[in-house]
């Protein structure tokens, strides 16, 4: 059965996208079968990992009004090694949608059992909002990986995510746990984020993920080639870090 986890953090620009498609690659990269749920009406995750959201015949908002199962409307991107379920503009509406009808926040989760056996992970790219559309993807996730800049700003949103995540699991999801934080564009260099970085660590503990993405121009420059940066340059420091990352993920949730 595949773990699920989200992708997600209420603020934006934190690196969700590159973080889910990156440790996708990752995953894949050390044989894992993995599908990538882009969940964000901007579609980055798709274009991202090479599939054309403008092309889409079928996309996640099929999916979630039931005119399409996940199995009908996934595509295999050879280009990066994984699956995808793409998104577009169409995702837009879908919350509008989505409020007339029954279970509503559960609608991936029923969707996604179909495929639970077919994939080892499933990474749902969440947008930065506490959306019907993110509900859906917390609703079904077995946990919540949190990338974060080591900033005082981020620190603040941080505390918004963590309780949301304790009530999606007090009311609505018994599973949902806080996997971990990830450090993105992240530098030891600059004081301000090793004091950051040390705070995390002295409240979360081993929440804390050890690996640590640094902040790399070759990561920044594999979305305008529609790739991951795991795969778009494997010998950058970025990749080498994503690779780690990928099989810490692994090893700790063996366990679970």
């Amino acid at each position: 059965m595949a773990r699920i986890f989200c992708i997600a953090n209420q603020k934006g620009g934190v690196g969700k996208t590159t973080t889910t498609v990156n440790l996708a690659a990752g995953l894949a990269a050390i044989g894992q079968r993995v599908l990538v749920v882009d969940l964000d009406p901007q579609g980055n995750a798709t274009m991202g990992s090479g599939v054309d959201k403008r092309a889409l015949k079928l996309s996640v908002y099929d999916v979630l009004l039931g005119n399409s199962t996940v199995r009908e409307a996934r595509q295999t991107s050879e280009k990066v090694g994984y699956d995808v379920l793409g998104a577009n503009r169409e995702l837009a509406g879908a919350e509008i949608e989505l409020v007339t009808m029954e279970h509503r926040d559960r609608r991936l989760k029923h969707a996604l059992a179909e495929v639970a056996g077919d994939h080892d992970f499933i990474l749902i790219d969440c947008p930065p909002s506490l959306s019907l559309l993110t509900l859906n993807g917390l609703n079904c996730a077995n946990g919540v990986i949190v990338p974060m800049q080591c900033e005082y700003f981020a620190l603040e949103g941080l505390s918004d995510l963590v309780n949301t995540v304790k009530q999606v699991h007090a009311n609505l999801n018994r599973d949902l746990q806080l996997i971990g934080l990830l450090r993105v564009m992240f530098d030891p260099r600059i004081t301000l984020q090793q004091q950051v970085s040390e705070q995390l660590k002295s409240h979360f503990g081993d929440k804390v993920f050890n690996s640590a993405i640094p902040r790399n121009v070759r990561l920044a420059e594999a979305p305008s080639y529609g790739l991951p940066g795991v795969v778009f340059d494997p010998s950058s420091k970025g990749a080498i870090a994503f690779v780690e990352f990928a099989r810490e993920l692994v090893a700790r949730i063996d366990p679970l």
